[in-house]
Order: structure tokens, then sequence, then C-alpha cells
């Protein structure tokens, strides 16, 4: 939740932001295999409370329940994102190449087909390639943010210096300052990327 609600304070600060978690989804997920239709059905309540609590809008922020969250934006009447594709959105809008960094594999793996058909979306190509950052999550999850930083930054240090570097979950919007110092380099993050796409919908 820390990495939304600190890109609601630098890019929508007047934002109201009221979380809605439910914990128990990522692992009956990994239970069930994949999302079936019970689950579908979880995420379309969760949508139908928040509209019905008055949200102006929703923002997940899990990205592997892509196929959920559309379900969700086909039964509101409210913007509904996704986490990820405002950032892609504006890496394939920026033109440049892309290098494109994950603490977690698969994200990868899941997210190049997602650069492709948004770039199929606004008529267009995009050079983007793909970099785990090893040990990195690692890092977060025993509580060592700053060496988490500093694996990011060396990613992104050792990839080709003509590439924007869009960071691929949440949890990666605090290494941003680090990979800017490092670099110099124009740093794209998903939850920055989102609230700035909400606020354009939403005001």
């Amino acid at each position: 939740m820390a990495p939304a609600e600190e890109a609601f304070v630098r890019g929508w600060p007047e934002a109201r932001i009221v979380h809605l978690l439910d914990d128990s989804l990522p692992v009956d997920l990994a239970a069930a295999g994949g999302l079936d239709e019970h689950m579908m059905g979880r995420f379309v309540a969760l949508g139908r409370y928040c509209a019905r609590s008055g949200a102006a809008a929703v923002l997940f922020t899990c990205s592997a329940f892509g196929s959920a969250i559309a379900r969700v934006r086909e039964d509101l009447h409210v913007p509904v994102l996704s986490p990820n594709e405002a950032m892609l959105e504006e890496a394939v809008a920026c033109g440049a190449p892309v290098a494109l960094l994950a603490t977690f594999e698969a994200t990868i793996t899941s997210m190049l087909p997602e650069f492709a058909a948004e770039a199929g979306r606004q008529g267009g190509v995009c050079d983007v390639v793909g970099s785990a950052v090893a040990g990195a999550l690692e890092a977060l999850q025993r509580g060592d943010g700053a060496a988490h930083d500093v694996l990011v930054a060396a990613a992104a240090a050792a990839v080709d210096s003509h590439r924007v570097v869009a960071l691929a979950q949440f949890s990666m919007a605090r290494a941003a300052p680090a990979v800017e110092r490092v670099t110099g380099r124009r740093v794209l993050t998903t939850p920055d990327a989102a609230v700035a796409k909400l606020r354009r919908l939403v005001q």
C-alpha cells in the first residue's frame, strides 16, 4: 500500500484515498491454479462495493489479476485501472527505447506482450528489453530497502544508456530516485503513472 500512498502524495495530494485489501486473493489464486468464475465474482463484488461507497475511481495494485480487473471495468461506470496500464501507455507514447526492470522475473514475461499490445493500440512499435534484478526482491522482503534500491539502480546502469527506464512493480517505485541519480535518465514507475492517469480521468 505504501508505494501507492506515496505516489498520491507526490502526484495528487488532495485526493482522498481508501484502501480495500483482500490478502486471501493471491493465496486462493495459487491454490486454484488460475482465475475462475468464482474469483472473478469476488473482484466484481469488490468493485461494486467501492462504487457504492462513493469511489470516483478504482486502482488495483496487483498485476496477477488482469482479466478479473477487466471484468470489473466492464461492470462499473467509474474509471478502473490495472497496475501497469498507465505506465505502459506512457512508455510507448514517449517514443524512446525502454529498459523494463522487475524484481520478480515472471513480471517481465507477462509485461513484454503488454508492451507489444499497447504499441499496436497506439499505431506503432516499442523497442523494449526486459531484465530481472537478482536479489532485489529478497532484500526488500528482509526489510533492507536500501540494498533493494542499490541493486535496482545498478541494473538500470547496466542497460543501454539511450533507454528510458521503466520500473515494473509498485514496490520498485522507491528506487526511482536512486536510478535517476545513477543513470541521469528518465524513470517511469507504475504507481506514479497510475495516479497521473487517474487524476486526468477524474478531474
